[in-house]
Protein backbone atom coordinates (compact mmCIF):
# COMPACT_ATOMS: atom_id res chain seq x y z
CA UNK A 1 0.00 0.00 0.00
CA UNK A 2 0.97 3.62 -0.25
CA UNK A 3 3.65 4.87 2.53
CA UNK A 4 2.88 8.03 4.54
CA UNK A 5 4.02 10.95 3.46
CA UNK A 6 3.90 13.31 6.52
CA UNK A 7 3.69 16.82 4.29
CA UNK A 8 0.80 18.50 2.27
CA UNK A 9 3.03 20.10 -0.09
CA UNK A 10 6.99 19.77 -1.25
CA UNK A 11 8.38 23.26 -0.82
CA UNK A 12 11.80 22.57 -0.44
CA UNK A 13 14.69 20.38 1.29
CA UNK A 14 14.47 22.36 4.27
CA UNK A 15 11.71 20.93 7.02
CA UNK A 16 12.43 17.24 5.57
CA UNK A 17 13.80 14.35 7.96
CA UNK A 18 16.03 11.91 6.24
CA UNK A 19 13.12 9.48 6.43
CA UNK A 20 11.04 11.68 4.53
CA UNK A 21 14.14 11.49 1.45
CA UNK A 22 14.63 8.23 1.99
CA UNK A 23 10.73 7.37 0.78
CA UNK A 24 10.97 9.72 -2.03
CA UNK A 25 14.09 8.30 -3.05
CA UNK A 26 12.76 4.41 -2.55
CA UNK A 27 9.28 5.09 -4.32
CA UNK A 28 11.25 6.85 -7.18
CA UNK A 29 12.97 3.43 -7.62
CA UNK A 30 9.48 1.62 -7.81
CA UNK A 31 9.06 3.90 -11.06
CA UNK A 32 11.95 4.09 -12.31
CA UNK A 33 11.05 1.38 -14.50
CA UNK A 34 7.99 2.38 -15.93
CA UNK A 35 10.13 5.23 -18.32
CA UNK A 36 11.55 2.02 -20.13
CA UNK A 37 8.98 -0.21 -20.54
CA UNK A 38 7.12 -0.23 -24.26
CA UNK A 39 3.65 1.19 -22.63
CA UNK A 40 4.88 3.74 -20.14
CA UNK A 41 1.52 4.33 -18.33
CA UNK A 42 0.67 3.11 -15.11
CA UNK A 43 -2.73 4.21 -13.53
CA UNK A 44 -2.24 5.69 -10.24
CA UNK A 45 -3.40 9.29 -10.97
CA UNK A 46 -5.98 8.49 -12.55
CA UNK A 47 -8.99 11.17 -12.12
CA UNK A 48 -6.33 13.80 -10.81
CA UNK A 49 -5.30 16.90 -12.16
CA UNK A 50 -2.18 18.92 -12.23
CA UNK A 51 -1.15 22.33 -13.12
CA UNK A 52 2.20 23.22 -14.12
CA UNK A 53 2.56 27.26 -13.53
CA UNK A 54 5.90 28.55 -14.86
CA UNK A 55 6.42 32.11 -14.45
CA UNK A 56 10.56 31.24 -15.75
CA UNK A 57 12.03 29.34 -19.01
CA UNK A 58 12.16 25.53 -17.89
CA UNK A 59 13.29 22.64 -20.37
CA UNK A 60 13.66 19.64 -18.15
CA UNK A 61 11.75 20.30 -15.03
CA UNK A 62 8.54 21.26 -17.01
CA UNK A 63 8.63 18.42 -19.62
CA UNK A 64 9.71 15.69 -16.80
CA UNK A 65 6.48 17.24 -14.31
CA UNK A 66 4.64 16.80 -17.49
CA UNK A 67 5.78 12.98 -18.25
CA UNK A 68 5.36 12.26 -15.09
CA UNK A 69 2.04 13.35 -14.84
CA UNK A 70 0.85 11.83 -17.83
CA UNK A 71 2.95 8.75 -17.09
CA UNK A 72 0.87 8.40 -13.84
CA UNK A 73 -2.76 8.76 -16.20
CA UNK A 74 -3.42 11.84 -14.48
CA UNK A 75 -4.87 15.09 -16.80
CA UNK A 76 -1.45 17.55 -17.18
CA UNK A 77 -2.38 21.14 -18.33
CA UNK A 78 0.86 23.14 -18.61
CA UNK A 79 0.30 26.79 -18.37
CA UNK A 80 2.01 29.22 -20.36
CA UNK A 81 2.07 32.73 -18.43
CA UNK A 82 3.25 34.85 -21.32
CA UNK A 83 -0.14 34.30 -22.84
CA UNK A 84 -2.20 34.01 -19.44
CA UNK A 85 -3.77 37.01 -17.56
CA UNK A 86 0.04 37.35 -16.11
CA UNK A 87 0.54 39.26 -19.56
CA UNK A 88 -2.28 41.58 -18.21
CA UNK A 89 -0.94 42.64 -14.76
CA UNK A 90 -2.61 39.97 -13.04
CA UNK A 91 -1.13 38.78 -9.71
CA UNK A 92 0.10 36.16 -8.52
CA UNK A 93 -2.79 35.98 -5.58
CA UNK A 94 -5.39 36.46 -8.18
CA UNK A 95 -3.59 33.84 -10.53
CA UNK A 96 -3.89 30.86 -7.65
CA UNK A 97 -6.93 31.94 -6.52
CA UNK A 98 -8.20 31.50 -10.40
CA UNK A 99 -6.63 28.02 -10.63
CA UNK A 100 -7.89 27.21 -6.76
CA UNK A 101 -11.49 27.30 -8.54
CA UNK A 102 -11.09 25.06 -11.27
CA UNK A 103 -9.97 22.26 -8.15
CA UNK A 104 -6.48 20.58 -9.16
CA UNK A 105 -5.43 18.68 -7.38
CA UNK A 106 -1.54 19.11 -7.68
CA UNK A 107 0.22 22.65 -8.78
CA UNK A 108 3.48 22.62 -10.10
CA UNK A 109 4.85 26.42 -9.91
CA UNK A 110 8.48 27.86 -10.83
CA UNK A 111 8.79 31.35 -10.07
CA UNK A 112 11.41 34.09 -9.91
CA UNK A 113 10.60 35.08 -6.32
CA UNK A 114 11.94 32.89 -3.12
CA UNK A 115 9.13 32.09 -1.71
CA UNK A 116 6.18 32.55 -4.01
CA UNK A 117 5.36 28.39 -3.31
CA UNK A 118 5.40 29.22 0.58
CA UNK A 119 2.82 31.96 -0.71
CA UNK A 120 0.87 30.16 -2.66
CA UNK A 121 0.60 26.94 -0.50
CA UNK A 122 -0.57 29.51 2.16
CA UNK A 123 -3.63 30.50 0.37
CA UNK A 124 -4.48 27.28 -1.77
CA UNK A 125 -6.10 23.88 -0.71
CA UNK A 126 -4.35 21.66 -3.11
CA UNK A 127 -1.07 20.57 -2.98
CA UNK A 128 1.66 22.74 -4.30
CA UNK A 129 5.36 21.49 -5.45
CA UNK A 130 8.35 23.58 -5.98
CA UNK A 131 9.51 23.89 -8.94
CA UNK A 132 12.20 26.30 -8.24
CA UNK A 133 11.80 29.70 -6.79
CA UNK A 134 14.20 32.06 -7.03
CA UNK A 135 17.37 31.50 -5.18
CA UNK A 136 15.97 29.72 -2.78
CA UNK A 137 15.09 25.97 -3.31
CA UNK A 138 14.82 23.29 -6.10
CA UNK A 139 14.22 20.05 -4.13
CA UNK A 140 13.27 18.12 -6.99
CA UNK A 141 16.58 18.60 -8.42
CA UNK A 142 18.39 17.51 -5.19
CA UNK A 143 15.95 14.47 -5.04
CA UNK A 144 16.71 13.75 -8.38
CA UNK A 145 20.82 14.15 -7.82
CA UNK A 146 20.42 11.95 -4.96
CA UNK A 147 18.55 9.33 -6.72
CA UNK A 148 21.37 9.34 -9.17
CA UNK A 149 24.43 9.33 -7.04
CA UNK A 150 22.73 6.21 -4.86
CA UNK A 151 22.05 4.51 -7.89
CA UNK A 152 25.83 5.14 -9.16
CA UNK A 153 27.42 4.82 -5.75
CA UNK A 154 25.09 2.33 -3.53
CA UNK A 155 24.88 5.15 -0.73
CA UNK A 156 24.57 8.84 -0.09
CA UNK A 157 26.82 8.12 3.42
CA UNK A 158 30.23 8.90 4.05
CA UNK A 159 30.30 10.37 0.50
CA UNK A 160 32.71 13.58 -0.48
CA UNK A 161 30.57 15.71 -2.75
CA UNK A 162 32.38 19.10 -4.37
CA UNK A 163 29.59 21.45 -5.82
CA UNK A 164 31.79 24.33 -8.00
CA UNK A 165 30.40 27.16 -9.90
CA UNK A 166 27.96 29.84 -9.52
CA UNK A 167 27.12 29.34 -5.68
CA UNK A 168 25.54 32.14 -4.93
CA UNK A 169 22.48 32.28 -7.10
CA UNK A 170 22.18 28.74 -7.19
CA UNK A 171 19.03 27.50 -5.55
CA UNK A 172 20.27 23.93 -6.75
CA UNK A 173 23.44 24.15 -4.41
CA UNK A 174 20.98 25.24 -1.70
CA UNK A 175 19.22 22.10 -2.00
CA UNK A 176 21.32 19.30 -2.49
CA UNK A 177 23.44 20.76 0.65
CA UNK A 178 20.48 20.42 2.71
CA UNK A 179 19.86 16.91 1.69
CA UNK A 180 23.20 15.31 1.24
CA UNK A 181 24.03 17.04 4.55
CA UNK A 182 21.01 15.04 5.58
CA UNK A 183 23.10 11.45 4.85
CA UNK A 184 26.39 12.42 6.44
CA UNK A 185 28.14 13.86 3.07
CA UNK A 186 31.04 15.88 3.58
CA UNK A 187 30.03 18.94 1.26
CA UNK A 188 33.02 21.23 -0.58
CA UNK A 189 31.98 24.04 -2.11
CA UNK A 190 34.41 25.65 -4.66
CA UNK A 191 33.85 28.91 -6.24
CA UNK A 192 35.22 32.62 -6.69
CA UNK A 193 34.37 34.79 -3.46
CA UNK A 194 32.47 37.03 -5.39
CA UNK A 195 29.99 34.05 -6.38
CA UNK A 196 30.04 32.48 -2.63
CA UNK A 197 27.00 34.06 -0.66
CA UNK A 198 27.72 35.15 2.55
CA UNK A 199 27.86 32.68 5.66
CA UNK A 200 27.27 29.62 3.54
CA UNK A 201 29.70 27.64 6.12
CA UNK A 202 26.44 27.84 8.22
CA UNK A 203 25.35 24.84 6.45
CA UNK A 204 28.52 22.45 7.56
CA UNK A 205 29.79 22.88 4.35
CA UNK A 206 33.38 23.33 3.35
CA UNK A 207 34.31 26.10 1.34
CA UNK A 208 37.41 26.43 -1.33
CA UNK A 209 38.21 29.65 -3.17
CA UNK A 210 40.50 27.48 -5.63
CA UNK A 211 39.08 24.29 -7.94
CA UNK A 212 41.91 21.93 -7.36
CA UNK A 213 41.89 21.11 -3.45
CA UNK A 214 37.92 21.31 -3.29
CA UNK A 215 38.33 17.76 -5.79
CA UNK A 216 41.14 16.21 -3.67
CA UNK A 217 39.32 12.73 -3.25
CA UNK A 218 35.89 13.76 -4.19
CA UNK A 219 33.34 11.35 -5.15
CA UNK A 220 31.13 13.00 -7.09
CA UNK A 221 31.72 16.41 -8.73
CA UNK A 222 28.90 18.83 -9.37
CA UNK A 223 28.99 22.02 -12.00
CA UNK A 224 26.87 24.56 -11.75
CA UNK A 225 25.32 26.54 -14.52
CA UNK A 226 26.88 30.05 -14.52
CA UNK A 227 23.76 32.25 -14.74
CA UNK A 228 23.99 34.81 -16.62
CA UNK A 229 20.70 36.11 -16.22
CA UNK A 230 21.10 36.83 -12.42
CA UNK A 231 24.57 37.98 -12.58
CA UNK A 232 22.77 41.26 -14.60
CA UNK A 233 26.16 42.56 -15.90
CA UNK A 234 28.03 42.66 -12.94
CA UNK A 235 32.09 42.02 -12.25
CA UNK A 236 31.45 38.79 -10.82
CA UNK A 237 34.64 36.93 -12.53
CA UNK A 238 36.99 38.62 -15.03
CA UNK A 239 36.14 37.03 -18.14
CA UNK A 240 34.50 33.75 -19.51
CA UNK A 241 37.97 32.27 -20.65
CA UNK A 242 39.35 32.90 -16.93
CA UNK A 243 36.44 31.02 -15.34
CA UNK A 244 37.11 28.74 -17.54
CA UNK A 245 40.39 28.34 -16.59
CA UNK A 246 40.59 28.44 -13.07
CA UNK A 247 36.83 26.77 -11.94
CA UNK A 248 35.76 24.62 -15.25
CA UNK A 249 35.61 21.00 -15.30
CA UNK A 250 38.22 19.71 -17.78
CA UNK A 251 39.99 16.06 -17.65
CA UNK A 252 42.98 18.53 -16.60
CA UNK A 253 41.02 19.79 -13.48
CA UNK A 254 39.46 16.54 -12.42
CA UNK A 255 42.79 14.52 -11.87
CA UNK A 256 42.37 15.12 -7.85
CA UNK A 257 38.88 13.72 -8.06
CA UNK A 258 38.73 9.76 -7.57
CA UNK A 259 39.14 7.78 -10.26
CA UNK A 260 35.78 6.19 -10.33
CA UNK A 261 33.85 10.22 -9.57
CA UNK A 262 31.42 10.89 -11.41
CA UNK A 263 30.20 14.47 -12.71
CA UNK A 264 27.03 15.76 -12.63
CA UNK A 265 25.12 19.19 -14.34
CA UNK A 266 21.75 20.36 -13.38
CA UNK A 267 21.60 21.90 -16.83
CA UNK A 268 21.52 23.53 -19.30
CA UNK A 269 25.37 23.43 -19.52
CA UNK A 270 27.40 26.29 -21.00
CA UNK A 271 30.09 24.21 -22.70
CA UNK A 272 33.10 25.42 -22.38
CA UNK A 273 32.92 27.60 -19.29
CA UNK A 274 31.75 25.45 -16.57
CA UNK A 275 32.59 22.06 -17.99
CA UNK A 276 34.28 20.89 -21.86
CA UNK A 277 32.60 18.94 -23.47
CA UNK A 278 35.09 16.25 -22.85
CA UNK A 279 33.52 16.25 -19.49
CA UNK A 280 30.38 16.37 -20.33
CA UNK A 281 30.04 13.52 -22.67
CA UNK A 282 32.39 11.48 -20.92
CA UNK A 283 32.44 8.28 -19.05
CA UNK A 284 32.52 9.76 -15.99
CA UNK A 285 29.38 11.77 -17.02
CA UNK A 286 25.87 11.32 -15.43
CA UNK A 287 24.38 14.17 -16.76
CA UNK A 288 21.98 12.21 -18.79
CA UNK A 289 21.00 9.51 -16.22
CA UNK A 290 19.86 12.79 -14.06
CA UNK A 291 17.66 13.95 -16.80
CA UNK A 292 15.72 10.14 -16.52
CA UNK A 293 15.88 10.40 -12.87
CA UNK A 294 13.99 13.45 -13.01
CA UNK A 295 10.80 11.48 -14.76
CA UNK A 296 10.95 8.92 -11.49
CA UNK A 297 11.50 10.98 -8.80
CA UNK A 298 8.84 13.57 -10.17
CA UNK A 299 6.17 10.76 -10.26
CA UNK A 300 7.32 9.95 -6.84
CA UNK A 301 6.78 12.96 -5.41
CA UNK A 302 3.15 13.35 -7.19
CA UNK A 303 2.33 9.92 -6.33
CA UNK A 304 2.92 10.61 -2.49
CA UNK A 305 1.52 14.09 -2.09
CA UNK A 306 -1.70 13.03 -4.10
CA UNK A 307 -2.52 9.37 -4.77
CA UNK A 308 -5.35 7.79 -3.01
CA UNK A 309 -4.62 4.37 -1.41
CA UNK A 310 -3.09 2.27 -4.11
CA UNK A 311 -0.29 -0.05 -4.91
CA UNK A 312 2.77 1.83 -6.14
CA UNK A 313 4.01 -0.32 -9.52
Amino acid sequence: MKSHFPHRHLLGIEGLRREDVELLLDTAESFFDVSRRPVKKVPTLRGKTILNVFYENSTRTRTSFELAGKRLSADVVNMSMSTSSVAKGESLYDTVKTLEAMRPDVVVIRHASSGAPHFVARHVSHCVVNAGDGMHEHPTQALLDAFTIRRKKGTLEGLVVTICGDIAHSRVARSNMLLLKLFGAEVRLAAPPTLLPKGVEAYGVRVFDRLEPALEGADVVMALRVQNERLMGGAFFPSAKEYSKTFGLSDRSLRPAKPDAIVMHPGPMNRGIEIEPSVADGKRSVVLDQVEAGVAVRMAVLYLLSADEAEAP
